[in-house]
């Protein structure tokens, strides 16, 4: 079996067109104007391919084919059509679009899955406009309180209920995409890895755990030219050695672990003046709680010794933290064993960035499908995935999704 390739790049352009900014980009933000044209159009496509297609509280979309077995789980694939601010075509997506072209070339060939297929459209993957991000397949997951989420606003004071009503997207409690045999959740790699490695496609392990970390360094401002260099307290020199050592203890902990300072703060922030204040983040991943534990930790120790060298005091904040979430290793391995019998080149790698997949994880068995990025860009308008890498993508989400489905 083959997927219409030029149906689905079709599809992708088109809504790309809802939410397009002048650069090539695309502005769609949750609950927007914009989501609701992209949904309505993607409600007619479900319609088409023979799905009915049911809205939950949170403006979760699923479009279902019934199986043979009307008892069994159901096989669930997936993604999000929301996007960042000047984001790109592709991400997320593509997921949702992917699946939908799985169910309809099911579809059109007349074949009869055991399983139902449910193709899902979460709400408010990104958070661009109502944080948390994921908002829509964490409620689902217990994860977030209705109250919690229908609360959340957006940076005009907008509620996520309230836009929800406007939209026309705010459904039953009783449409909630329930439990699945399987989840399954195509995206773009949006990073470098395939392409370095030459390999079109990805079998992910997993999503790796997030911490976060707000660090204060409180040394003493003094004038630039009459402070000696033994008597100065340089809450910068302090801070420029730890946030070498973020880098440097990732590089000990080993691939995958990454360590980042993405914000850096100092005060009072003038040229003539050693400074007496400095606040930066720290952003540790890693595949296991035991090495983000470890990650901190040695951090922690390193702040004591550079705070003792520099004449500093040293606060670390760990103030939020993401576990990490394996995936169920009887999916990923099916996962595996079809793109191996489709003879592609692939590796497996995990996630760095979080997906609608992990908070899947926590209902059913999941897994995910990573296809190539150019230059490993998203988030922005030049991110791309060639369609060549599209179509293995998808065509191992079709053979996944009918093995599972008829297993």
């Amino acid at each position: 079996m083959r997927i219409d390739l030029q149906r689905l790049l079709a599809r992708l352009d088109r809504l790309a067109r809802i939410g397009g900014t002048p650069s090539g980009g695309v502005t769609r933000l949750a609950l927007t104007d914009e989501d609701r044209a992209a949904r309505d159009l993607l409600r007619t496509w479900m319609e088409e391919a023979g799905l009915v297609v049911r809205i939950d509280d949170f403006g979760n979309m699923v479009g279902r084919r019934e199986g043979t077995d009307p008892e069994a789980l159901p096989v669930q694939l997936g993604s999000h059509c929301d996007s960042v601010p000047s984001g790109g075509a592709f991400d997320g997506t593509l997921g949702v679009l992917g699946a939908l072209e799985v169910v309809q070339t099911v579809h059109d060939a007349g074949i009869l899955t055991r399983r139902p297929l449910e193709v899902i459209n979460w709400t408010n993957e990104e958070g661009a406009r109502f944080q948390p991000p994921m908002l829509g397949s964490g409620a689902v997951s217990g994860r977030f309180d209705k109250s919690y989420v229908y609360a959340r606003t957006d940076a005009e004071g907008r509620s996520f209920a309230a836009e929800l009503e406007r939209i026309g997207y705010l459904g039953r409690e009783g449409n909630r995409p329930g439990p699945g045999v399987a989840y399954l959740e195509l995206h773009i790699e949006q990073g470098p890895v395939l392409e370095a490695e030459g390999v079109p496609v990805g079998v992910v392990e997993g999503i790796v755990g997030i911490t976060w970390c707000e660090v204060a360094v409180l040394g003493k401002a003094s004038h630039a030219g009459t402070t000696p260099l033994p008597m100065r307290h340089d809450a910068l020199l302090a801070a420029s050695q730890l946030v070498e050592r973020v880098q440097r203890l990732a590089r000990e902990a080993g691939p995958p672990a990454l360590g980042t300072v993405g914000r850096l703060q100092v005060e009072p922030n003038a040229v003539n003046v050693v400074p007496g204040r400095v606040t930066f983040s720290v952003d540790f991943r890693h595949p296991t709680s035991a090495g983000l534990d470890w990650l901190v930790a040695q951090f922690e120790a390193a702040a004591i010794q550079v705070a003792a060298e520099t004449g500093t005091v040293v606060h670390v904040d760990r103030y939020w933290t993401s576990e990490p979430t394996p995936f169920d290793p009887q999916v990923v391995s099916t996962v595996e064993r079809v793109v191996q019998r489709l003879g592609l080149p692939y590796r497996r790698l995990w996630s760095g960035a979080g997906h609608d997949a992990k908070y899947r994880q926590d209902i059913c068995p999941t897994g995910m499908v990573f296809v190539r990025s150019r230059d490993g860009l998203s988030h922005c308008p030049q991110e791309y995935s060639a369609p060549e890498d599209i179509e293995a993508g998808v065509t191992v989400l079709l053979h996944t999704t009918l093995e599972l489905a008829n297993r």
